[in-house]
């Protein structure tokens, strides 16, 4: 266990701190969520700048790390789409949680092909996390309520959808000639 593993585990126990919090009957309980999130967003950063800089990368980092990510993301999404329940906030929502399934079950087939590196990471996705994360840590620092805030934290969102979209196209493209291809009997 080195120090980026020991934060991406930390990013994993930090979900059901998050949630409590978000529920949490208070004024504050809002901002309180959206900062431990923020905290969980910033380790993913940084458990990647130290894995590669101490060079300390392994295979349960190479695992954890992404898993840990869908997880912190897809349940601010699922605690949003709740709390605000409108179509700006669970199309993009549902755009962005069906792309990662997607994604995720692609890398993993084409991962069984030897061809997994046709479907790495992109600088898009980077863009993507960016706006996506953003706008989380501003609509949970805010009641559902139509504010200047609230509406850029949509707006982001709906940003990130477009960029989601975007990549996974990227990424089906990438692998087409393996998805085309029939199978000899």
């Amino acid at each position: 266990m080195n120090i980026p593993n020991l934060l991406t585990v930390l990013r994993v126990l930090l979900i059901p701190i998050f949630i409590l919090l978000f529920y949490l009957p208070f004024y504050w309980s809002y901002l309180a969520a959206s900062a431990v999130f923020t905290v969980a967003a910033l380790t993913d950063w940084l458990d990647g700048y130290l894995a590669r800089r101490l060079e300390q990368s392994t295979p349960f980092g190479a695992f954890l790390d992404p898993v840990a990510d869908k997880l912190m993301v897809a349940v601010a999404l699922v605690l949003l789409v709740e709390e605000h329940g409108n179509l700006w906030l669970t199309l993009p929502a549902a755009i962005i949680i069906g792309r990662e399934i997607v994604v995720s079950a692609l890398r993993e087939w084409m991962a069984e092909l030897g061809a997994r590196a046709q479907v790495a990471v992109s600088n898009l996705g980077k863009w993507k996390t960016a706006a996506q994360m953003v706008a989380l840590v501003i609509l949970l620092a805010n009641p559902p309520q139509p504010t200047i805030w609230v509406g850029i934290g949509y707006a982001l969102l709906i940003v990130a959808a477009g960029l989601t979209l975007w990549s996974m196209v990227n990424y089906l493209i990438a692998a087409w000639p393996h998805l085309s291809t029939t199978e000899k009997k």
